[in-house]
């Protein structure tokens, strides 16, 4: 399997919580990889160690208890900057495939729409902190709201993160946000029905990838 030019490839992952999309994220590494491509697989917020303890303070810290929306949107456009100048960039210069466990269309939806904050600063917020550089492909795992909540609670590894603990109403809010924006651009966005059985999901999902970007 051949990337159609030199050039690397961005593909980023989005959805609400429990959507399924870091055991996507990880089988797609997988099949690449056995493919005989180089593969970059971060996340955000984190990725690198200033974005890793920006992450711990949004989702895990007593102190994030009171953080305003707008703190909120600040902290995570920090972390995507430094993940895209340290990690991302460099990748994809280097002519690697870089999987992203979030992007910008996280903040598009989750502080823009979900947390009702104006739609023009996030927008500037979010071209400061990436410049030109987008995703070739964003594929949205989407679930009812109900079905990620429920999920969150059947985790048994670690208790709910801050995000984790909003209401049914907030995840709604987010899935019609991810929703609204994949239909704005659908040449960018892939829409996967993130309900299903995990081995169905990962064949569509690799074989959709392979169609896009691959030839063999």
């Amino acid at each position: 399997m051949n990337k159609n030019d030199n050039h690397g490839i961005f593909i980023s992952f989005e959805g609400s919580e429990g959507c399924g999309k870091t055991t996507q994220i990880n089988r797609l590494a997988d099949r690449l990889q056995k493919a005989n491509l180089e593969v970059v697989a971060t996340r955000e917020p984190g990725g690198t160690d200033i974005g890793e303890e920006i992450r711990h303070l949004l989702k895990h810290a007593s102190a994030a208890e009171n953080m305003c929306p707008e703190t909120e949107l600040l902290l995570f456009a920090a972390s995507r900057a430094q993940l895209v100048r340290e990690v991302i960039a460099p990748a994809l210069l280097d002519g690697k495939v870089v999987l992203c466990d979030r992007f910008l269309d996280s903040t598009t939806v989750y502080q823009g729409v979900a947390r009702e904050l104006s739609a023009d600063p996030v927008q500037s917020i979010n071209k400061f902190a990436v410049g030109d550089l987008m995703p070739d492909l964003t594929i949205v795992m989407d679930i009812p709201a109900e079905l990620g909540l429920e999920r969150i609670k059947q985790r048994t590894s670690a208790l709910p993160d801050r995000l984790e603990q909003e209401s049914i109403d907030f995840y709604q809010r987010v899935r019609e946000g991810y929703l609204l924006l994949a239909k704005s651009m659908p040449k960018r966005f892939l829409v996967i029905d993130g309900s299903r059985d995990p081995s169905v999901i990962e064949k569509e999902i690799y074989e959709k990838v392979s169609d896009r970007f691959f030839k063999s």
